[in-house]
């Protein structure tokens, strides 16, 4: 019997073809990002996309192959959206849910995690160590898929994640409100001797290239995992999973 290969996306949150994502978007569907074909677009892709930037949603050109070979060869009419399983918070609503629990905030924020699987991961330790909330990029990150759904294991159901449009800019108003920025990276203090009380904001930065030179700088400490091997880094979801749980010690 020849082995059938797996459908690329198919448990995704995929939607495909003018109608049905101009419908998404005008309905306000959480949507990670809109495809279109590249190209000279059609009258009714250009609307699609001038639709998508209005209301926020990344815009990314790709390959009419990539698209052929999403959608298992579908009729997709140059267009395809990736839509998140689950709608996003805000970053009021993280803030909210620490001032209704009476706890200092304990904010979690991916500075360009691109693998759901890690964001997944992330989000699960978050929920389990007690934070208050994940606050992703909109552009260059992963988003709300199934994949990081199911890398949570039911934690997004119980945890806020925001998305914003930059994190420097979201850095300078949690700092604002008395929440303490830690930038995770290499050449800073020890972990183990930083002190996590009060708010906190803890970022982790892209799985290559870790945290961009403005989010660093908007740091107000940057903090290290001694590594006492000849690899010189660590995962970017073991990394945050323990330096969550250092900050739950604290609290």
């Amino acid at each position: 019997m020849k082995e059938q290969k797996q459908q690329p996306y198919q448990n995704e949150e995929l939607l495909i073809g003018r109608n049905p994502i101009s419908e998404a978007l005008s309905a306000g569907r959480p949507i990670i990002k809109v495809m279109i074909a590249k190209g000279k677009p059609s009258g009714a892709a250009v609307e699609i996309a001038a639709k998508a930037k209005k209301a926020g949603v990344p815009v990314q050109e790709v390959e009419r192959k990539k698209l052929d070979y999403m959608t298992a060869g579908a009729a997709h009419q140059g267009v395809a959206a990736l839509c998140a399983v689950k709608d996003y918070a805000s970053v009021e609503d993280i803030l909210a849910l620490a001032a209704e629990r009476q706890e200092a905030p304990f904010l979690i924020i991916l500075d360009e995690i691109e693998d759901p699987h890690n964001l997944g991961a992330v989000i699960r330790t978050a929920e389990c160590a007690g934070a208050h909330g994940v606050i992703i990029k909109k552009r260059r990150s992963a988003g709300l898929t199934y994949t990081a759904y199911k890398a949570s294991a039911g934690a997004l159901e119980y945890l806020p994640v925001a998305r914003v449009t930059n994190i420097a800019d979201t850095l300078d108003e949690l700092k604002e409100q008395n929440i303490w920025v830690y930038g995770a990276d290499m050449n800073g203090e020890d972990y183990c001797r930083t002190d996590f009380s009060g708010g906190v904001a803890l970022v982790i930065g892209n799985e290559g290239k870790g945290l961009s030179r403005l989010v660093r700088e908007k740091c107000d400490v940057i903090v290290s995992l001694p590594l006492k091997g000849r690899i010189n880094s660590l995962n970017a979801s073991v990394a945050a999973g323990i330096l969550m749980y250092k900050v739950a010690e604290k609290r």
